[in-house]
């Protein structure tokens, strides 16, 4: 465990020795042990996922492993047992979900991409059900591209152009539609519907012109505002057969927002003060501009530019009187004026300079009036763990220190200023490297091979200081002629344990401030921590004592508990069984407590598992109510990282997907892969009745037609079940769709939240309560655009959970409770000299293996076959020891 360094460093000539902190009635002492009892006690957790590759096609498998840490001790957790990992379309709709087991902070998994799935700009989010407590700004939550070629008919490519009118902005979005052979579908018919923030802006037909192209014009009252969303294009082929696009808005407009942001937090009168600039375009991403700095009068002050990604700095000692303008010249050649911040009359300034490689260099800058003596004090701190502390008289304008590098951690450091009440007044974020914290991994890449089907050895030491370190390592090796690395953006554990993690809202190309280790990396590195807030925990939170309300525990093991009770009061001492017949008979017993609650924990089974619960008091009555503990499900919030959306998935992976049809055609031919069986349509009615406890907009039973649980019985797969039974709903590929919207599916809110159509089959049967059908305008108007294919409203027994039971006889329910999920291993083929050629070999992933453990000696190894194509071979090794310290090893090879 890293320990806690708590310096006392003096300010130019005041030395205040660290006794002063550890006086009792010290206020400020006490103030910093409130610090540590407040993060002590709301400790938290981070997650990082190391996958297989940057993207992905339908038929692949996205390989991955999880490591989780606390914040706090900076070590693989102990507070969480358990993960939860799912996928996210771009319609923030849930298509997975997998619940694994952590053992040490780590796990692993997969999630297998059939061909029901469609292309998009996918999400994958990872968190423990801890974690939300402290929100989802926090959860490991990555958009990747998924791309479809083997199972896709239709294929597009679109441009935007922006245009202004009055306070309008216009949109102009060419669709180019072709064939998988790149072949244009020429004078085609093409429906559309334009969605922004859910809502309807234009509906229409065109035609596709002699070059495949349609074009369509929409527009936006509400400029640069976060507006995001789809065209939804209906093209029709020449065998009549309707194919939806479902095509990404990432802006409205290519207006650039420019932010000046102080450094420590206010512009002060005559103190020269660095300011960040912070230049956005509509899409989300940084844009780089250039300009100058003027006063009320029109003199220039001084020029600016951005230097990456739309972040830069300048220097400006704001004067008494003055007012200041920032007049901004954009990449295409438009300008706009922005005014500054207003300097407050009076105040401090805290200004740091991290560029040096050795120490860090710290400045409070005081207006003249304040030299008053009154005492501030600076604290550094990472996680709630202090690193650096100080107290200084300010009877000067400058005062200053210098903090030596190797006294600090590696990651993002928390500097505040505090006045002499202990109120915050000042705060900077800086990003400190140190070797300290990463595992040297030595490769030996002796063994490895040239040749395809070739047969590549490797083994590596790992050393943490030189010495020989245990350690949990994952290994991918990809074909990088097939699979180009995108190292500024791909999955990095660096750049997510130690940056991403730790700050809200959207990093772009966060990989990119590990890739060199030079003056320009690290200058842009200071204007990301300039520009970006921090948000783990508030200093008002610990002043005030004020956590967040626990309301998730963390988990454990996997348990079923609940209450019993008889009229209304809790039994105590009753009698619980809980038994199950999955995978053999079992039984277990347990009695209540006072309060009459019981807990079966420790289970251990795998998917979805029905246990019945039968309680009975001391007395053996069977005559009790049973309820069962449910946690909700936790809601898809909005892509945070909505600008990674790539509009274009198919064209921007196409030579990756193309090659990827080898891999699925041989894997097809040989049997080994999955394709999706369609049922034949079907269309009943049946009588309407009345649902409860729903979360029908309309209010309950105001449906067109309402399915209960009596009419689910006996059913092993939902789409299935359903398939005939749903009044003028009709079931393709077990997608739900509505006779008046016949090539729209149709959406479907679970218990509150929309989820996915092909979402069905994740759902018990025996879990539903009801399931409401509204396809007529009367009762889809409500849900806007979003109700235009239909609306299916599910509610299921327990409302929104992962548990839920049913209740046949008195003292006895029936439990349905989500299991851990079972990880598949990955395929890696074995070659000699007998079967080197029995067979192509297209793989891309050509190995992965998320269990590489370093032994005692800090020695490990692996090993794989090559893949029948050329190329160039990227290794990349990923892991983390005992200690909590990262490392992070890439190789490449070459296959003739």
């Amino acid at each position: 465990m890293k320990s806690k360094i708590i310096l006392a460093l003096s300010f130019l000539i005041v030395f205040l020795g660290f006794a002063a902190f550890t006086i009792d009635d010290d206020p400020f002492a006490q103030f910093i042990k409130k610090l540590d009892e407040y993060t002590n006690k709301f400790q938290q957790e981070k997650v990082y996922l190391h996958l297989d590759k940057p993207y992905y096609a339908i038929g692949d498998d996205i390989w991955f492993k999880a490591y989780v840490f606390n914040t706090k001790t900076q070590l693989p957790t102990d507070i969480s047992k358990i993960l939860y990992v799912e996928l996210i379309n771009e319609k923030d709709s849930l298509k997975r979900q997998i619940k694994l087991p952590l053992m040490g902070g780590i796990t692993w998994g997969d999630f297998k991409l059939t061909d029901s799935l469609g292309e998009g700009n996918y999400r994958i989010r990872a968190y423990t059900n801890y974690m939300r407590n402290y929100g989802t700004d926090f959860f490991f939550d990555k958009t990747i591209k998924i791309g479809n070629s083997w199972a896709n008919k239709v294929f597009t490519v679109t441009d935007y152009k922006f245009t202004k009118e009055n306070n309008s902005d216009k949109v102009a979005a060419n669709i180019h539609f072709e064939d998988k052979a790149g072949v244009a579908y020429k004078e085609n018919e093409v429906s559309y519907e334009v969605q922004l923030d859910f809502k309807t802006v234009a509906r229409g037909k065109t035609k596709t012109d002699l070059q495949g192209n349609a074009l369509i014009n929409f527009e936006s009252n509400q400029s640069i505002a976060n507006k995001k969303g789809k065209i939804l294009a209906t093209i029709t082929l020449d065998n009549k057969q309707k194919i939806v696009k479902a095509i990404p808005i990432t802006s409205t407009s290519n207006d650039v927002d420019v932010q000046f942001l102080p450094e420590g937090g206010n512009l002060i009168e005559e103190l020269p003060q660095k300011i960040a600039i912070k230049a956005i375009n509509g899409t989300g991403k940084g844009e780089d501009i250039t300009g100058k700095i003027i006063d009320e009068t029109g003199a220039e002050i001084t020029s600016i530019a951005t230097s990456y990604l739309g972040m830069g700095n300048f220097i400006l000692n704001v004067q008494p009187g003055k007012t200041y303008t920032a007049k901004i010249k954009f990449q295409d050649g438009s300008q706009k004026d922005f005014k500054l911040p207003i300097a407050q009359k009076s105040g401090y300034a805290l200004t740091i300079n991290n560029l040096d490689t050795g120490k860090v260099s710290v400045k409070i800058l005081a207006s003249a009036n304040l030299t008053n003596s009154d005492e501030l004090k600076i604290v550094a701190q990472q996680g709630g763990n202090i690193y650096y502390v100080s107290k200084a008289k300010v009877d000067k304008q400058v005062l200053s220190a210098i903090i030596p590098r190797s006294k600090l951690p590696t990651g993002i450091i928390q500097f505040t200023l505090f006045s002499a009440s202990n109120q915050p007044i000042a705060e900077r974020l800086i990003f400190n490297k140190s070797k300290l914290d990463v595992i040297d991994l030595k490769l030996n890449t002796a063994g490895i091979s040239g040749e395809k089907k070739g047969k590549s050895a490797f083994t590596f030491d790992a050393l943490d200081q030189q010495k020989p370190v245990i350690g949990s390592f994952s290994a991918s090796v990809t074909n990088a002629s097939k699979v180009t690395p995108d190292e500024d953006n791909e999955s990095n554990i660096f750049a997510t344990l130690w940056l991403t993690s730790d700050l809200a809202g959207y990093i772009e190309k966060p990989n990119h401030y590990f890739l060199n280790d030079d003056t320009k990396t690290a200058q842009e590195l200071d204007n990301l921590m300039l520009t970006q807030g921090w948000r783990r925990f508030l200093w008002r939170n610990v002043i005030n004592n004020a956590g967040p309300a626990i309301t998730f525990q963390p988990e454990k093991t996997t348990s079923i508990s609940g209450v019993v009770k008889k009229g209304g009061k809790p039994v105590a001492n009753g009698k619980v069984m809980l038994l199950s017949t999955k995978g053999g008979f079992f039984v277990i017993d347990t009695v209540t407590n006072a309060e009459g609650r019981f807990n079966f924990d420790n289970l251990v089974f795998s998917d979805s598992t029905k246990f019945i619960v039968q309680a009975r008091t001391k007395t053996d009555r069977k005559f009790v109510e049973i309820t069962v503990d449910a946690v909700p499900y936790q809601i898809v919030t909005k892509n945070k990282n909505s600008a990674d959306v790539d509009v274009n998935v198919n064209n921007s992976l196409m030579k990756y997907i193309k090659e990827s049809d080898n891999y699925f055609n041989e894997m097809t031919r040989l049997g080994l892969l999955e394709r999706t069986i369609k049922l034949d349509e079907v269309v009943i009615t049946e009588k309407r009745v009345v649902a409860k406890n729903s979360a029908n907009l309309n209010g309950a039973g105001n449906a067109d037609f309402v399915l209960t649980a009596k009419d689910l019985t006996s059913c092993a797969q939902l789409s299935q079940c359903l398939n005939g039974r749903l009044p003028f709903v009709i079931f393709r590929g077990g997608i739900p769709y509505s006779t008046r919207s016949p090539n729209t599916p149709m959406n479907i809110i679970l218990d509150g939240m929309q989820v996915e159509p092909d979402f069905l089959d994740n759902l018990n049967p025996n879990d539903i309560e009801t399931i409401e059908v509204l396809r007529t305008i009367a009762n889809t108007a409500i849900y806007g655009s979003q109700g235009g294919g239909g609306v299916l409203i599910i509610t299921t027994k327990r409302g929104g959970s992962e548990i839920s039971y049913n209740t046949y006889t008195p003292g006895v329910v029936v439990v349905n409770k989500k299991g851990f999920s079972t990880s598949r291993d990955f395929y890696s083929p074995k070659y000699d000299a007998q079967t080197s050629s029995a067979k192509a070999d297209y793989r891309s992933t050509i190995y992965w293996n998320p269990q590489v453990v370093a032994d005692k000696d800090g020695k490990a190894k692996f090993d794989f076959y090559n893949a029948d194509e050329p190329g160039t071979y990227r290794v990349v090794l990923e892991g983390v020891n005992a200690e909590g310290h990262l490392g992070r090893k890439i190789f490449t090879y070459d296959v003739k």
